[in-house]
C-alpha cells in the first residue's frame, strides 16, 4: 500500500496510507440534466518566466490540454474567470490570448462549449474616476469576447465597487452593457470573501438590500440574461435569490461549500453550476452529474458528497487563495509538470494546508494517479524539509 510520511498540525509526522480509488473515465462525454460550467485554471510556464509577478508566461499547450480534459468529462468551461487568476496574476492581455485560444480550441471539439469572463480588470480601481469609465471598460472586454465569437460572463468590477455611490449606479452600468450585448450574458455575484475589494457590491453591505438591486437589474434586462452565478458561500442566500428569479433566468451555484445540495435541489427547484471546484474534482463531479441525470440519487450523493470537505478546505479563508489548492491537485494528478502559479501564488498557502488537501483528496477518490500523487507529495515535502522515513 502506498504511503507518505505527512506532517500533523502539532509538527509531528504520521505515516499516511493512501486508500482512495480513482474514478473511471467515461468512454464519451456524458449528458447532464444540469448546466455545469467548470471554471478552469491556467498553467504557468516557469521555464519562460521573466516577470512572474507582473506578466507571467503561460504554458498554452498544457492549458489547452486541461480544457480538453474538462470537455471530455461533459463540462462547459467558464473561461478567464477568477479561477484563472483574473485580477490575481493573469492580466487582461494574457486573458485576451486565453479567450482567443480557448474559443478556437472549442471550435475543434464537437459539442464543446464555453463562456468567457468579461470585466474591468484592465482599469485600475484607483484610476476609475466615474461610472462612464467603468462602462467603457466593460464595453471593451465584452466587445472583445463577442468579436471573437464568444459569450460573456459579466464579472464583478472592483472599479465599479469603488466609484458607485448608490444601487442606481449599478443599474445604470448593467443596463447599459446588457442593452448592447449580442447574446445572453451570465451575471456574476462574487462575495467579498473571494475578493475583499468587492465589499458592498450592488450598493450595499446588507444582503437583503443587495438582493433587491440584483433582482431589479435582472427584471429590467431579463431578455439579455441567461442566468446569474452567486458565490457567497451561504446556501440560504442562494435559495433566497433562486426562489425569486424570473422564469427563464437560471441560478448557477458558485457555492464551493454547499454545491452538492444546491445542485440536487429540493424536488422543485435546483441550481445549475459554475464552480471552481469542478476544475479540481472533475472526474467525480462528472460521474455524479451523470448519475443525477439518470435519477440515481444514491450514486450522485455517494460520489459528490465526499468532495465537499475537500472543497471546503481548498476554499477556506482567506478564500481568494483557493487557486493554489486547485493547481496543487492538477499537479498531483499529472495535468502539469510543476507546482507553480502565475505571480507565485502557490506561496499563499502553507505546507499543512497542502497536506490536508492531499489527505482529503485521497479520501474523496480525487487522486487520479495515486502513485504519481504520492511521489510528487514526497518531493514537495522534501523541498520543505520533511524527510521520509
Amino acid at each position: 500500500m502506498t504511503s507518505v510520511f505527512m506532517p500533523r498540525q502539532d509538527g509531528s509526522l504520521e505515516e499516511y496510507r493512501l486508500r482512495g480509488e480513482p474514478i473511471t473515465r467515461p468512454g464519451a462525454a456524458p449528458a447532464f440534466n444540469r448546466i455545469a460550467y467548470a471554471a478552469a485554471h491556467v498553467v504557468s510556464d516557469p521555464l519562460r518566466d521573466s516577470d512572474p509577478w507582473g506578466n507571467p508566461a503561460i504554458d498554452w499547450e498544457a492549458t489547452m490540454a486541461f480544457r480538453h480534459h474538462l470537455w471530455g468529462l461533459g463540462f462547459r468551461i467558464a473561461e478567464a474567470m477568477d479561477t484563472a487568476q483574473r485580477g490575481m496574476g493573469l492580466p487582461w492581455p494574457a486573458a485576451q490570448e486565453l479567450i482567443r485560444r480557448s474559443l478556437a480550441e472549442a471550435r475543434s471539439v464537437p459539442g464543446a462549449d464555453l463562456a468567457c469572463g468579461a470585466g474591468t480588470d484592465h482599469l485600475s480601481p484607483a484610476d476609475a474616476r466615474s461610472i462612464d469609465d467603468v462602462i467603457a471598460a466593460y464595453e471593451e472586454q465584452v466587445g472583445f469576447v463577442e468579436a471573437e465569437g464568444g459569450r460573456a460572463i459579466m464579472m464583478a468590477s472592483r472599479a465599479l465597487a469603488r466609484v458607485a455611490r448608490s444601487p442606481d449606479d449599478y443599474r445604470r452600468v448593467y443596463g447599459r452593457i446588457l442593452s448592447r450585448t449580442k447574446d445572453k450574458v451570465v451575471l456574476h455575484w462574487l462575495g467579498d470573501m473571494f475578493d475583499p475589494q468587492l465589499k458592498g457590491y450592488w450598493g450595499s453591505e446588507n444582503f437583503g438590500q443587495a438582493l433587491e438591486t440584483v433582482l431589479a437589474i435582472i427584471g429590467e434586462n431579463s431578455a439579455k440574461i441567461e442566468g446569474i452565478k452567486i458565490s457567497l458561500l451561504d446556501n440560504a442566500k442562494e435559495l433566497a435569490l433562486r426562489s425569486r428569479l424570473p422564469e427563464g433566468v437560471l441560478c448557477f451555484t458558485g457555492d464551493d461549500f454547499n454545491y452538492a445540495e444546491l445542485i440536487e435541489g429540493d424536488g422543485k427547484k435546483y441550481s445549475h453550476a459554475l464552480l471552481g471546484i469542478f476544475d479540481a474534482v472533475a472526474p467525480s463531479a462528472s460521474k455524479a452529474l451523470a448519475a443525477l441525470a439518470e435519477g440515481d440519487l444514491a450514486t450522485f450523493r455517494g460520489v459528490i458528497e465526499p468532495t465537499v470537505p475537500l472543497s471546503r478546505k481548498i476554499f477556506e479563508a482567506p478564500t481568494q487563495y483557493y487557486k493554489a489548492g486547485v493547481v496543487f491537485l492538477a499537479w498531483l494528478n499529472g495535468h502539469q509538470r510543476h507546482f507553480t502559479l502565475p505571480s507565485g501564488l502557490q506561496s499563499a498557502r502553507g505546507l499543512l494546508h497542502y497536506a490536508d488537501i492531499f489527505r482529503l483528496a485521497d479520501q474523496a477518490n480525487v487522486l487520479d494517479k495515486p502513485e504519481l500523487a504520492a511521489a510528487r507529495m514526497r518531493n514537495l515535502l522534501a523541498v520543505l524539509g520533511v524527510e521520509q522515513a
